[in-house]
């Protein structure tokens, strides 16, 4: 049960204390087909707040996951750096965990089932759990067994009753996207046996505040993550980390490797050291949460000065990358075609479609090639060298790549 406004999500504290506020914006991954761009859309507060009790950093204002999950715009195997990523992660707990064709795989939030197929490739089976329903009926057809629901304690529940208890449970990037926190993580250890290994994948909280990831704010992530918070609601459950492992991927992420408390498992050195660097990072002091706040500020008008200088010039300016960071990027910055004049993906479900708010329009990447931008805005940065690989045709009109965040930086 998520505790009423006013009190964290976590453990129920009085919760005041504003980390940003980026006003009001429509939904990150509310694509508009043209027949929508009449209308008026919907907005919601971005706003996020910090606890001081247990330090869980937090959206204030709720939607509905049913707003937001249903229809899903983003297909996780459009990414190849994403595809390899996964592909290695299988390979590596197949080997430590001496997994076969007994053994039960079962991830939470498995998207088109581009992860499970790298196990089932290698004769494990495999359950997802995905509520999109666009996306899950992607990985039924390739043939990964998918419920297509919200993971509740309810769900768990039939789960087991089926006789399911996973060797290894996976929950990827998807602890941020759950209101209800507590409730989620109670499903998901009540799925577990001491022999399973849950594995989870988060933005790590440290990076967005140090790297002024802003840009990863937007209404889907309901909670952004330390190992310090993810500990706190973890232990409510009878669940401990066990290890953990620092990623490049998403700008800087966590894996934490969790068994139930009493297997007997301590922590590794791994978790002990992450504890300290978050503590001397200051993630348990509000103070820097503060600090963020000011440096927020600067990269927003950092952007905004490029833009309105290139327009003066008479340069172009397109985007790559119809991602939800960069529409939390351009809407809080009030980017519109008046400065970027469209974006470019490679995802056909998003082509032909408009970004919410900006209503820049989706175009296939080899737009690129016969309008010559002087400018490519990278918007999904943490993904920049594959896409500067793909598009580096740009230089034989010296067009050039941007980056908008730390800072607004053209990259040689």
């Amino acid at each position: 049960m998520i505790p009423s406004p006013g009190h964290c999500r976590s453990c129920g504290s009085r919760i005041t204390e504003t980390v940003t506020d980026l006003g009001s914006t429509p939904l990150a991954n509310s694509y508009l087909k043209e027949s929508d761009l009449d209308a008026v859309e919907p907005v919601f507060p971005l706003k996020v707040l910090v606890c001081g009790n247990c330090w869980l950093v937090q959206l204030e204002h709720v939607v509905d996951p049913e707003a937001i999950f249903r229809h899903y715009a983003y297909f996780s195997s459009v990414s190849e750096s994403w595809l390899d990523h996964s592909d290695r992660f299988a390979a590596t707990m197949i080997s430590q965990l001496d997994l076969n064709g007994e053994s039960m795989v079962m991830e939470v939030a498995s998207n088109d089932g581009y992860l499970l197929r790298s196990f089932r490739s290698r004769g494990i089976p495999v359950l997802g759990i995905e509520p999109a329903e666009n996306v899950a009926e992607s990985a039924i057809e390739t043939g990964i067994p998918t419920r297509v629901e919200f993971l509740t304690p309810a769900v768990a529940a039939d789960i087991v009753a089926h006789g399911i208890k996973p060797d290894l449970l996976i929950g990827n990037n998807v602890l941020a996207h759950v209101p209800d926190i507590n409730n989620f993580v109670k499903a998901l250890a009540s799925m577990m046996s001491k022999r399973t290994l849950l594995t989870m994948e988060f933005p790590h909280v440290l990076n967005l505040i140090k790297h002024v990831q802003f840009d990863t704010i937007y209404h889907e992530h309901y909670s952004y993550l330390s190992l310090h918070a993810v500990e706190y609601v973890l232990a409510a459950q009878g669940l401990a980390v066990v290890d953990v492992d620092r990623l490049p991927t998403h700008g800087g992420s966590l894996r934490v490797h969790v068994r139930v408390a009493d297997n007997g498992a301590g922590p590794s050195d791994s978790v002990t050291t992450l504890r300290a660097r978050e503590q001397a990072a200051g993630l348990t002091d509000i103070v820097t949460y503060r600090k963020f706040a000011r440096k927020v500020g600067t990269a927003k008008a950092g952007l905004v000065e490029f833009l309105s200088e290139a327009k003066a010039a008479g340069r172009s300016v397109a985007a790559y990358g119809a991602a939800a960071k960069g529409n939390t990027l351009l809407n809080t910055c009030q980017v519109t075609t008046d400065s970027i004049e469209y974006v470019v993906d490679r995802s056909p479900a998003k082509q032909g479609l408009y970004l919410p708010g900006s209503r820049l329009p989706i175009l296939d990447p080899e737009h690129v090639f016969s309008d010559k931008p002087n400018y490519l805005l990278i918007l999904p940065w943490n993904i920049a060298p594959e896409i500067m690989s793909q598009m580096d045709a740009i230089s034989s009109w010296e067009g050039q790549f941007v980056l908008p965040i730390p800072t607004t930086r053209i990259v040689k």
